[in-house]
């Protein structure tokens, strides 16, 4: 008998100068404003990344063409302290439906203009023999740690 270990899910804790409200809210509703463009799996360039404010929402991107292509749903929806996403993109960076790995991101207010944000993106064992590799580039500068200093940055800007 093989026994397989799960790949750690990917971390990140941060602070932004932004009350709980603001900073769940450039997360959600300004998250065209900071997702990177060049992070797009859509076949035209990326016009704006959404995330729908509601449970059952679609978090997806929209080309300029007009074309959408979905990254997962919404999962959780508890504004301003919550949010849990469907990351339904396989490791080739395509949609797959049957996929099904979790971004939940905690908001914590410490003081009227300080939050403490908590970034986890677990599942990743269900990439099967692909996952550490996923994980790996995930985890890179590149990925939600470049990302997640996108959104910190844009927080503090607002």
């Amino acid at each position: 008998m093989s026994l397989k270990i799960a790949p750690a899910p990917v971390r990140k804790t941060l602070q932004v100068k932004a009350s709980q409200a603001r900073a769940f809210d450039v997360f959600t509703a300004g998250f065209a404003r900071w997702w990177p463009k060049s992070h797009s799996v859509a076949k035209s360039p990326q016009k704006e990344a959404v995330i729908e404010p509601r449970p059952g929402g679609r978090w997806y991107e929209r080309g300029e063409d007009g074309s959408e292509c979905e990254w997962g749903r919404v999962l959780v929806w508890e504004p301003p302290a919550r949010l849990v996403l469907s990351w339904q993109l396989s490791a080739q960076w395509k949609f797959d439906p049957d996929l099904l790995t979790e971004v939940e991101v905690r908001f914590i207010a410490e003081g009227e203009r300080q939050t403490r944000v908590e970034f986890e993106h677990r599942g990743l064992e269900n990439y099967g023999d692909q996952a550490e590799a996923v994980r790996k580039s995930i985890s890179s500068p590149g990925g939600w740690p470049g990302i997640l200093d996108g959104y910190a940055a844009a927080v503090d800007a607002a």
